[in-house]
């Protein structure tokens, strides 16, 4: 029998129009009541703003230099004084300033993350709004948040990456002024990658009258999906926090929604429901409509529509509660692959943590949105959340971009990788985590797989593994389950398993055929959940070496004992074609967990069945504790810590967008010390075949073999000065070109923006830094010292270089250009808006300039 999902849902959750954060707003009609449903600020209650300005922050117990300040007692009452304390706003990461410290770990990106911190916040609610229900939302705080009001304790939540809701209204002073304090803790958490510290999401302050529809209390799912109508369920949770009894009546209206945001044309009324809600109870009402003709949710079109309820007591509406959602079926088949709206489609995804580069974990739109056109541009079209649920703001990206979204919980589970990981939670928490993640994100259209764990320790337990599934599964049985195994073999021959509806096979295909073969899994779809693990630094060629100097050649060969080549799993996938598709480790560099000149002894668990390899891998671990290599950050990612692509972008583009005329060539062409030596070339290109030429003389034309080849390669081309060129073929016909240069020396700066025309409250430019030639060349190896600086009502927020073994705080308004390129990231100063300009110099060089508006 073969597995089959059929899905027609969902859509945004939490926040879809968050002023600050870029997002634009949907106007509606207002109410008579009062209740203004004009502007949808975020899912959920109309009367929903942010809090994020206006913090006070201090920082007790291991300090950024390596003292400790201890920890006063009290600092959560009103009485405490806190005049001098740091002012900030959020979302804020209290480490990503650095220093980076040599003895700190490299798995955790060698910056002083561990502390204890507390923030606290003076405000006020206005007299009027006494008799309202109050809430604070956190979108993640790390880590082990303990919340107070006035002194009072309001609750706790530990696991740092998932959102939670406080409720302030038992402790509130209406009319005057209270505190709100928070309290964070991450010496009691460790880590496998950086973490960052802090309230590093956002935080928004909430209104409702006592009826009201509850935290995450829509769920909207479309069983039935044809070209010519959709039925569209909705169970809403409403809450009766009042005295007394109530008679309510439910209605929901859907509109579409357009790319920007806007409420668009009325689509259908959903049958109303009349509900009693006992005073302090929840009662859910079921609603039903009938959308004609849907406009369907995929990663082409990514269409949506918003679901507008109003909770309606004595006939006054009480209430309004926005649903962002789409329309899509989803099918996840053993023999032919997963299919989107009844159209196979190849799962091209990428794994990413969650930090941001040099901002830290600290969350900002207009930096993912940038992660996300550049993954975009390469055919990505899937993301794994790896191994945690991610900022809201990232499904509501992938919701409007059209990103497919494996929706990750945990990387442990009962036994912990490290002392104080998720372990320490697992048996209060694991319940509340996963229905908290599930309730949240389960309105979302691009949401399409829940994995309950990454290569847990427990992935062989049959009923610890049955049991998640299980608590998944109740809140959501319309999306497959999965859990990503690096001991894929023992998972399925333990039966554990069986629980899943989907296998998540990390790197390990060697016995699939048997798997496939197996009567418990024959039907059960199979994906790659992490593939690859390739090594490399952008710019760096070594020749016959792969590692030198704390970094990695990028010839895009080089892979930890339990990766592979993007080549190899494009043969795997090639060879197991019934395969969904795969999500290679990673799309970005990321903080921490330096491979291959880390230390981290949990790599060994990827060798937990091969003696031969863990012995050898712990051999190379105890050498790197010994040379303690400065690298902090990964060379896994397709591109780098800066966001600029590594030659391996073009190589999954070549494969991944096989309808666009492109070629790569490289090495670059400057290397003096080789002339009368050879170098090999390598070519990554779209097209079946091409010819390489340096200097205007061919060095042979090479076609790839389905199914086997993946770039094409010169392997020993005799290095002169000059121009090498590729002209790339397609079915015979001339389809790509591609050229490199030896260039001269370096002798001015040129300075590019991702945009030109920025917002306010936050919203960034990246400028990208070229150290070129008199004739406009970039000039690879090119390390020269650049100096920013704005003019204006700008501000720099922090400079890179996509160098992982750098030590110079991303504060710095100077740095070094790693193989000719830097990047600075500015923004418009709190409250100002105008023109502003970047200027860029560098001793010896011609300098750059280019201008902003902030509006």
């Amino acid at each position: 029998m073969k597995f089959f999902f059929l899905i027609g849902i969902l859509g945004l959750l939490a926040s879809i129009n968050r002023p600050e954060a870029g997002f634009g707003q949907i106007k509606a009609a207002k109410h008579s009541s009062g209740i203004n449903t004009n502007t949808i600020v975020t899912m959920g209650s109309s009367d929903t703003r942010s809090f994020d300005s206006n913090w006070l922050f201090s920082r007790f117990g291991l300090q950024p230099e390596g003292t400790t300040i201890p920890e006063p007692p009290g600092l959560e009452q009103v009485t405490v004084k806190d005049a001098s304390w740091q002012k900030l706003d959020l979302p804020h990461d209290w480490a990503i300033q650095g220093p980076f410290r040599m003895e700190l770990a490299g798995e955790t990106g060698k910056l002083p993350w561990k502390g204890i911190g507390w923030y606290r916040k003076h405000f006020s609610i206005p007299e009027a709004d006494r008799g309202k229900r109050v809430f604070v939302d956190f979108d993640g705080a790390m880590a082990y948040a303990r919340v107070w009001l006035n002194g009072h304790y309001l609750g706790t939540w530990p696991y740092g990456y998932n959102s939670f809701r406080m409720d302030l209204t038992p402790y509130l002073k209406f009319g005057g002024e209270n505190v709100l304090a928070v309290n964070l803790n991450t010496e009691k958490w460790d880590s496998r990658w950086y973490p960052g510290a802090g309230i590093y999401r956002h935080v928004w302050l909430v209104k409702t009258n006592p009826v009201h529809v509850a935290h995450w209390g829509t769920y909207i799912t479309t069983p039935e999906v044809s070209k010519d109508a959709a039925t569209v369920k909705m169970a809403i949770s409403v809450d009766n926090q009042g005295v007394t009894p109530v008679n309510a009546v439910i209605s929901t209206n859907v509109y579409e929604l357009d790319s920007a945001n806007r409420r668009g044309a009325k689509v259908v009324s959903a049958s109303r429901s009349a509900i009693k809600i006992e005073a302090a109870v929840s009662v859910t009402a079921n609603l039903q409509a009938l959308v004609s003709h849907p406009k369907l949710w995929d990663i082409a079109s990514p269409n949506r529509y918003i679901a507008q309820t109003s909770v309606i007591v004595n006939g006054k509406v009480v209430d309004c509660y926005n649903t962002p959602f789409g329309i899509r079926t989803l099918q996840f088949t053993a023999d032919k692959g997963f299919l989107l709206n009844g159209k196979r489609v190849a799962i091209q995804g990428t794994c990413n943590h969650h930090d941001l580069g040099a901002l830290g974990a600290a969350f900002n739109l207009s930096a993912l949105k940038r992660q996300f056109k550049i993954l975009k541009e390469m055919g990505c079209n899937a993301l794994r959340t790896s191994h945690n649920p991610p900022a809201p703001e990232l499904l509501e990206l992938a919701d409007q971009m059209g990103f497919l979204v494996w929706d990750e919980a945990f990387d442990c589970w009962k036994h912990g990788k490290k002392k104080l990981d998720y372990n320490k939670l697992y048996d209060e928490w694991n319940e509340k985590d996963l229905k908290a993640m599930v309730h949240r994100d389960r309105n979302h259209p691009s949401v399409f797989i829940w994995s309950i764990g990454n290569e847990v320790m427990d992935q062989r337990d049959v009923d610890m593994t049955k049991h998640l599934a299980g608590v998944v599964r109740a809140e959501d049985p319309t999306r497959p389950i999965s859990n990503g195994y690096n001991d894929p073999d023992g998972g399925r021959g333990s039966g554990a398993v069986v629980a899943l509806d989907v296998m998540g096979v990390n790197y390990f295909f060697s016995q699939q055929a048997k798997w496939d073969a197996d009567p418990r899994y024959k039907d059960k779809p199979t994906i790659g959940s992490e593939t690859s693990s390739c090594v490399s630094s952008r710019g760096e060629y070594f020749g016959e070496k792969e590692y030198q100097d704390w970094q990695v050649s990028s010839y895009d060969i080089a892979k930890p004992g339990w990766g592979c080549s993007p080549d190899e799993q494009f043969r795997t996938n090639a060879k197991f074609p019934n395969l969904l598709g795969e999500f290679v480790w990673t799309g970005f560099d990321y903080l921490g967990e330096p491979t291959p000149y880390g230390s981290d002894e949990t790599n060994l668990l990827n060798f937990r069945n091969d003696p031969s390899k863990k012995a050898e891998l712990e051999k190379k671990l105890e050498e790197m504790r010994l040379h303690n290599p400065p690298s902090r950050s990964s060379y896994f990612g397709i591109v780098d810590l800066a966001g600029f692509p590594k030659d391996r972008f073009y190589l999954y583009q070549s494969h991944w967008r096989p309808e666009l005329p492109m070629a790569h060539i490289l090495p670059h062409w400057n290397w003096p010390e080789k002339i009368g030596g050879h170098i090999t070339v390598h070519v990554y290109t779209s097209g079946d075949e091409a010819e390489l030429f340096v200097n205007g003389k061919s060095m042979g034309r090479k076609k790839k073999r389905p199914g086997l080849d993946y770039r094409l390669v010169w392997d020993s081309i005799k290095y002169e000065p000059g121009t090498v060129k590729v002209i790339a073929y397609k079915n015979g016909n001339q389809w790509a070109t591609d050229m490199v240069k030896t260039t001269g020396e370096a002798a001015k700066l040129s300075l590019s923006a991702d945009r030109t025309v920025i917002g306010l409250d936050n919203d960034l430019a990246y400028f990208t830094v070229r150290v070129e030639d008199k004739e406009g060349l970039t000039v690879p190896g090119a390390h020269p010292l650049v100096k920013f600086k704005v003019e204006g009502p700008g501000e720099i927020v922090a400079t890179d270089n996509g160098d992982a073994t750098s030590f110079v705080s991303f504060k710095s308004h100077e740095r070094p250009a790693f193989n000719g390129l830097a990047l600075v990231i500015v923004r418009a100063k709190k409250g100002m808006k105008g023109k502003f300009t970047v200027k860029a110099g560098s001793d010896g060089l011609e300098g750059a300039a280019v201008s902003v508006i902030a509006k």
